[in-house]
């Protein structure tokens, strides 16, 4: 695994969001955002289709199949911790982040709505591994310990198990601006940045700017949030 010290090399988040309040609508706000120590060397992507065929005794092959859907994508990853620097407890704080991703949040126990957070990859410009999706396992060793018996290193590795119903890098088309979501600003974070992972298009920052009364994409206050239309397909090509 490399370090992702080095000047101008992209750090792979995980961001963990609240799940979303309505049927078909977007994520909520992020509940935590955990930034990997050192970037994965190996990803694994894998996406299904489903087919179903109808046997004919009198068909001297077999039968033409039908298509009757596509799954979800499925993304595998390992994450490594490290805190043998440090001696301090970052190693148990993120694995208890990586673990409430499997619980309901208060909030959707207190809406009577149990659900799990949402959780998406993020690895500068990667598209294909960045989607919004659930935490479908995780498992977790730990190698190393301190003389009290904290754990200092460990290897998670877990699975995200795509949960939206839109490509990942491309616009929404339902057409409405009504359908939109809220994102809590991080240190780092850009209005071209969230454009492209929302939309597939950095170009897009001006429509999420127009909603929030912005003037300057590259300065956002950590902590505060954003609204996030639904949708950037009509005022982006109206702009081409």
């Amino acid at each position: 695994m490399s370090s992702p010290a080095a000047t101008g090399l992209a750090r792979a988040t995980l961001r963990i969001m609240e799940p979303p309040a309505t049927v078909g609508a977007g994520p909520g706000g992020a509940l935590a955002v955990v930034s990997l120590q050192f970037n994965p060397n190996k990803l694994a992507l894998t996406k299904s289709t489903e087919w179903r065929r109808q046997p004919s005794r009198m068909a001297s092959q077999s039968a033409m199949p039908e298509f009757v859907g596509s799954g979800p994508r499925s993304l595998s990853v390992e994450v490594f911790l490290d805190a043998t620097a440090t001696h301090d407890n970052s190693v148990e704080q993120n694995v208890e982040r990586l673990m409430r991703a499997c619980v309901p949040t208060p909030r959707s126990l207190s809406a009577k709505k149990p659900a799990s957070p949402w959780v998406r990859f993020e690895w500068g410009t990667a598209r294909t591994t960045s989607f919004n999706g659930v935490l479908g396992s995780l498992s977790v060793d730990y190698s190393l310990f301190d003389v009290d018996g904290k754990p200092l290193r460990a290897t998670c590795s877990l699975t995200l198990e795509e949960a939206s119903t839109a490509a990942a890098g491309q616009n929404p088309t339902s057409g409405s601006r009504a359908a939109r979501r809220t994102h809590r600003v991080v240190a780092g974070d850009s209005l071209p940045q969230l454009a492209w992972h929302e939309y597939g298009d950095a170009t897009a920052w001006r429509v999420i700017a127009e909603a929030n009364d912005i003037d300057d994409p590259h300065v956002l206050v950590p902590g505060s949030e954003l609204l996030v239309p639904g949708t950037v397909e009509s005022e982006v090509d109206g702009e081409r």
